[in-house]
């Protein structure tokens, strides 16, 4: 059942959202990086999300790629304290150089399975969205899909398929959510096979 959307709100966040990534594009495309914020907070409406949820889908990798703790402090002074600690939540790092991405992806499994509902809402709406962008991409450029990433194949279905468990057992309701990101994970792993 979706949520009334304050829609003035969810504006305010989107130009803002705009504004922070304007410059970035997605790994290894031409796709300006804010489409993929809006599709992650697209699938968050979709699934039943409330406006706070809905901007943290917006602005869910603000922190970590577009100015850390100051980024935060900003998203709380504009949006609140439920939409920064979704965002919180939803951020890998605020360490900036990044660490290591193992050591950075295991972390976030680990804390991701003590997260609010919101928070996993918002985390799986955007492994989703990259999830099916891999997939996808997989069939319009090949293996070479795999050279966006710092880690070999094996190691980025490892980081989706533990994702997956957390959500699996964490994430409440949600039901049609967590079957078709295990159907993409599935995919992910057969395509990750071929050669």
């Amino acid at each position: 059942m979706n949520k009334k959307i304050n829609q003035k709100k969810y504006l305010e966040a989107l130009n803002f959202a705009f504004k922070l990534h304007s410059k970035q594009f997605r790994k290894g495309t031409k796709i300006p990086y804010f489409f993929h914020l809006s599709s992650v907070s697209n699938h968050v409406i979709e699934n039943g999300g409330n406006t706070d949820e809905a901007i943290a889908g917006l602005l869910h990798d603000a922190v970590e790629d577009q100015g850390g703790e100051k980024t935060l402090k900003l998203i709380k002074k504009k949006f609140g304290n439920k939409v920064a600690k979704i965002v919180e939540d939803c951020t890998d790092t605020k360490i900036i150089p990044k660490p290591p991405w193992f050591e950075r992806k295991k972390k976030y499994i680990l804390d991701l399975r003590k997260k609010s509902q919101s928070s996993l809402l918002v985390s799986i709406c955007d492994k989703t969205h990259n999830a099916s962008c891999i997939n996808n991409d997989y069939y319009r450029v090949g293996e070479k899909i795999w050279e966006r990433f710092s880690v070999n194949k094996k190691q980025v279905c490892w980081y989706y398929e533990s994702l997956g468990k957390c959500y699996y057992k964490n994430l409440k309701d949600h039901k049609v959510l967590k079957q078709n990101f295990k159907k993409l994970i599935l995919e992910m792993k057969l395509i990750s096979k071929k050669q």
